[in-house]
């Protein structure tokens, strides 16, 4: 296959150039349109309690979460006769807006205390819009526009989800443009003094060029049949980069490896391809199939990272495989224009791997193998232990940059007031008898005396602390309709935390009079961690799976490939371990930029975190072992193919971590809290892989196990003769 490919392109290259150039203009046209049809959200399992309650509300009550909400501020205090005669009208005119369901505010009749703040000069509008999320936002556009400038004489800020989802999607496209900025020209110098020639440097960016569009061509076209989250294209674009250029650098230095020992254009072509290409095709399955454990979960945030991630690893792979080589015959020995070091076009003899940097390194730990081992692990457990107090929270406002007005009305009003009025949970009882006859009252008191509750609406009226405190009022009759009835629950501490998610369980043990159901942000939370959970163990066992199936194939044992599955897990816990010492304690806030310290991690970021650096790690496991296994075979000499193995791609596979570390390391830039956190802990894998798994527990594991590496078991020692995968220049 990959020899009737290098004659194709080698005998078809101006082809191949033009229809690339042709999809790079369609793609580019076509795909760049994406950002305007992603979603914000995707963080709910439709099929759990939390997600059925929120439909019943929307259909049958016409109510929900706020995602409207008005902060006004008055200095003459929200009791002031003139204040309550605007904030009444101003209540009225939002509530007859098209599009908004309900509106309910501290001046509506029977109004709740809560809702005005602890000073008194501040008062709550909440009210509720309706539709799908595309609607949602068309609406809250033009109440936004409205509502902004001192409606009814009143000082007024706007926040609420609604808004928080607006701002989330345009900084996510706008963090796209500005890492692109920063990250191309680093990139750039960088790939100079690793390319060593400017021609040779800029290739790997034509070929992530291609890649990226391509593949933001590809989520176009599934905005049309599916939903797909916003941050994807973010990612798209960093792995994309990433791929594309490890690729590109195998790939080239392979193909200059070729033309140092005096081999033409064509026949180095040929031979890359059927070496180093075969490596980067099943190196780029390796990372599809760990992507696609993504699929497993009944949550399209991180489905679209399954969309995003595989064909981005698919198209690297076809563009590295089609576009770069065609590029090289176009190029010949052009690609060495602009040396930095050095004036030979290329090498005159093949590098040499004895006695180099890496060579040595492999050496070393080879003679004292458990002392390094034993260290390097401790190292990374001792990174890894506080990953064991991880907690999980949804994203909320606080994930944003501190310019945002979502993330600062929302501060203000968990600072100013005292419950969580825009937290509520909700509480639908159906098949219940008719009005009047419910027994409503018993309920909403048990309710409310539960730890953490601070009030239950209901429409039998308020209750705190057991006892009814407010009578029911006009307003109280939207809680019911003939056959069912529903709760509003206040919690008293945040809900999107461990403190909201006991509060859930409470709830739902408490016996109720009818059929019951909890909603709301914090049974949201609790209901998405529990189906993670339950989906978790399938989602590792495809990565496990396919993972060991792929360096079986390469290698032929059994050992290696479960050696591989410890170590990655081993350097993966470390990452995850930073990232809650980071983040979740907040001892990065500073040093990445400003953020919200929530005692917690957006619950998706381990998931994504762990299949995309599993995915990295086992590419360049497949780079490692597929050259320690050519050496193997051709010596016999388990520590001496362990050294050459290692000399031959540390340089390719540290280059290849740096760059893409570099990559990742651009989300800094973003003012999304948990896209710096994917952007450092990726960064962060990639390194310890290359470096301390690679250099030093690699090495020493496989002088410790010694021949044993390569055993499997007869028969599967058969198979692997028939259907293994090597990367040796005498295989056709």
């Amino acid at each position: 296959m990959f020899a009737s490919l290098a004659r194709f392109v080698c005998r078809r290259s101006r082809l191949v150039l033009y229809l690339s150039g042709a999809l790079l203009v369609v793609a580019g046209a076509l795909g760049g349109s994406v950002f305007r049809e992603m979603s914000v959200g995707g963080y709910v399992d439709e099929s759990t309690e939390s997600a059925r309650t929120a439909k019943v509300l929307a259909e049958e009550f016409r109510a929900g979460a706020p995602d409207f909400v008005l902060l006004v501020s008055d200095e003459r205090g929200v009791d002031a006769a003139a204040v309550v005669a605007a904030g009444t009208r101003l209540t009225e005119r939002v509530g007859r807006e098209p599009g908004v369901e309900h509106a309910v505010s501290y001046w509506s009749p029977g109004g709740s205390e809560p809702l005005r703040s602890k000073d008194g000069d501040r008062a709550l509008l909440m009210a509720r819009i309706s539709g799908d999320e595309d609607r949602v936002q068309e609406t809250f556009d033009r109440l936004e526009e409205r509502y902004a400038h001192r409606p009814e004489g009143l000082d007024v800020r706007v926040g609420g989800s609604a808004l928080a989802d607006q701002e989330m999607s345009a900084t996510t496209e706008e963090d796209l443009v500005r890492i692109e900025a920063v990250t191309f020209p680093v990139l750039l110098i960088v790939m100079l003094f690793v390319f060593r020639s400017v021609v040779a440097a800029l290739v790997p960016l034509l070929v992530s060029a291609l890649t990226i569009l391509s593949v933001l061509l590809v989520l176009r076209v599934l905005t049309v049949f599916t939903e797909v989250s916003a941050l994807a294209g973010n990612v798209a674009t960093g792995l994309g980069l990433g791929l594309a250029i490890d690729y590109s650098l195998i790939l080239i230095k392979r193909y200059r490896e070729e033309r140092g020992q005096g081999a033409g254009t064509d026949e180095a072509i040929a031979t890359t391809l059927r070496t180093a290409g075969r490596t980067v095709l099943f190196s780029a399955v390796t990372v599809t199939l760990a992507l696609g454990a993504l699929l497993v979960f009944p949550f399209y945030f991180l489905r679209s990272f399954a969309y995003a991630g595989i064909p981005t690893a698919l198209l690297a792979a076809v563009t590295s495989l089609t576009f770069l080589p065609a590029l090289l015959k176009a190029l010949d020995h052009r690609i060495e224009k602009g040396r930095l070091f050095g004036r030979r076009s290329v090498r005159t003899s093949p590098p040499r791997a004895e006695g180099g940097f890496w060579h040595r390194l492999a050496r070393g730990v080879m003679r004292v193998p458990l002392p390094v081992a034993g260290v390097v692990t401790a190292l990374l457990l001792l990174l890894g232990a506080p990953f064991l107090d991880l907690r999980l929270s949804l994203p909320d406002e606080r994930v944003l940059p501190a310019d945002s007005q979502a993330r600062q009305v929302g501060a203000d009003i968990r600072d100013g007031f005292r419950a969580q009025e825009t937290q509520a949970l909700s509480v639908v009882l159906s098949d219940t008898p008719e009005r009047g006859a419910r027994q409503v009252a018993p309920y909403a008191g048990r309710l409310s005396a539960l730890d953490g509750v601070s009030r239950v609406d209901s429409e039998a009226g308020s209750f705190a602390g057991g006892r009814l405190v407010q009578r029911p009022t006009d307003l109280s009759a939207r809680f019911g309709t003939e056959d069912s009835t529903y709760l509003s629950v206040v919690p008293r501490d945040q809900s999107l935390s461990q403190e909201g998610r006991d509060l859930v369980e409470r709830l739902r043990s408490v016996p109720a009079p009818y059929d019951r159901a909890v909603g709301g942000p914090a049974a949201e939370l609790t209901d998405s961690i529990d189906s993670m959970n339950a989906r978790l163990p399938l989602a590792l066992g495809v990565i496990a799976a396919s993972s060991f199936v792929v360096l079986f194939l390469f290698t032929g044992s059994l050992l290696l490939p479960l050696k591989a599955l410890i170590l990655n897990c081993l350097s993966l816990s470390a990452t995850l371990g930073v990232l809650v010492w980071g983040f979740q304690e907040g001892h990065l806030q500073g040093l990445v930029g400003d953020f919200v310290v929530t005692d917690s991690i957006t619950w998706t970021v381990p998931v994504l975190l762990f299949c995309i650096a599993f995915g990295l790690s086992m590419d360049y496991e497949v780079f490692l072992l597929s050259r320690i296994k050519e050496e193997y075979d051709r010596t016999g000499d388990n520590e001496e193919s362990v050294a050459l193995g290692l000399a031959r791609t540390g340089s390719v596979i540290s280059s290849a971590a740096l760059l893409i570390a570099i990559v990742f390391l651009g989300f800094l830039i973003s003012g999304i809290v948990y896209l710096k956190a994917i952007g450092i802990g990726l960064a962060l894998a990639v390194l310890m892989d290359a470096t301390l798994v690679r250099g030093a527990l690699v090495p020493a594991y496989m002088r410790l196990v010694g021949r044993g590496n390569w055993w499997a078991p007869r028969p599967l020692r058969a198979l692997h003769a028939k259907v293994g995968l090597r990367e040796s220049p005498g295989e056709k």
